[in-house]
């Protein structure tokens, strides 16, 4: 069942949005502090109530203003994950996830640590567990309600980079476990890259951006208001063909691509990731660059921007986006819908799962 959230309030902060969770999509809520994101979340979870709006999950109506209708927190069958865990620190890791469950069994709350990999860690307290232990129990126990709509508000914003990365890990293969809408708040746009399949950018309470995360991460007006200056491209791609010379062609969306040579064998599965900035444009064909990744693409726009312009260029099925020096656009005197060629001068290839 979709999570269908609809609010509208003037304080303690202004919101005026809404948008629609699939089941087993995860959607991440990015944006400045204070943007609304962690109010939308209590909202869902009837921690927050607003002035208007309404908030649904299939045909289980949590909130309807309209209809006068609202349902206190513990007759939502939310799932809230917090940054600072919430565990109770006289119970054990069982205990926490047992706490939660409408039937409680040892051996259904051993099942389901099982899932986080917690597996051997029930007699523990919070106190003998690692911050990453800690938040995976916290996860146990928001599934342990067997919720319709899993909120996760800056899950992982605690724990190292280490422990971050093998926490998106194992969110990531719990995917095949959950079959509700996943809403993630976070202020990292990396992080919502890598787990969530939708992203919206947030502002003072309302949705500036949506999208998947490579048309966000492209979109130059969702990153300032993220305080990002440079666009980045996300381009996926397989490994046709190892060449002489030590090159890699790669197909994908863009059509062929030369990169330095991969170690990684023809089929694999990659992801080119290049920042607006390290794309450079040229009419003619280019050849005696230290890059040999060329494209030929047909500019869709310019758009003026601070000391720069942003330039978004289409190249198969693909979007890139570029950024020139003021001085150096007006050398090159580019025009909507002309045909160039661009250099990525400095593409990070990652391989991708499966």
């Amino acid at each position: 069942m979709a999570l269908d959230v609809d609010l509208r309030a003037q304080a303690p902060i202004p919101l005026d949005l809404g948008f629609r969770v699939a089941p087993g999509e995860i959607m991440a809520l990015v944006g400045p502090s204070g943007s609304g994101k962690t109010t939308i979340l209590r909202a869902i979870a009837g921690l927050w109530r607003p002035e208007a709006g309404r908030v649904a999950v299939g045909a289980e109506v949590w909130l309807d203003s309209a209809r006068r209708r609202w349902l206190p927190p513990h007759r939502r069958r939310t799932g809230l994950v917090f940054q600072n865990y919430a565990l109770f620190p006289h119970m054990t890791a069982l205990g926490n996830v047992m706490a939660a469950m409408d039937d409680p069994t040892p051996d259904g709350a051993a099942r389901i640590l099982g899932l986080v990999n917690l597996g051997g860690m029930d007699a523990r307290r919070p106190a003998e567990l690692s911050g990453g232990q800690q938040q995976r129990v916290a996860l146990a126990r928001a599934l342990a309600r067997r919720p319709l709509a899993l909120l996760l508000d800056e899950p992982f914003s605690a724990v190292d980079r280490a422990t971050r990365v093998r926490l998106h890990e194992e969110v990531l293969a719990l995917r095949a476990h959950l079959s509700m809408p996943v809403l993630l708040v976070t202020h990292d746009l990396s992080e919502a890259e890598r787990l969530a399949d939708r992203i919206a950018v947030i502002e003072q309470g309302r949705i500036v951006a949506e999208g998947a995360a490579h048309a966000i991460l492209s979109d130059a007006a969702a990153l300032r208001v993220l305080g990002l200056e440079d666009a980045i491209s996300i381009l996926p791609a397989l490994v046709a063909a190892h060449l002489p010379g030590g090159l890699t062609r790669l197909e994908g969306p863009t059509g062929p691509l030369l990169v330095p040579a991969l170690a990684l064998p023809a089929g694999a599965r990659v992801q080119l990731r290049v920042r607006s900035a390290d794309v450079l444009l040229s009419r003619s064909p280019v050849t005696g660059l230290s890059s040999p990744t060329v494209l030929a693409a047909r500019i869709e726009a310019l758009t003026p921007g601070q000391g720069a312009l942003l330039v978004r260029l289409r190249a198969g099925a693909s979007v890139i986006s570029c950024r020139l020096p003021l001085s150096g656009a007006q050398v090159l005197g580019l025009s909507p819908g002309e045909a160039v060629h661009a250099v990525l001068t400095d593409p990070v290839v990652t391989e991708l799962p499966g």
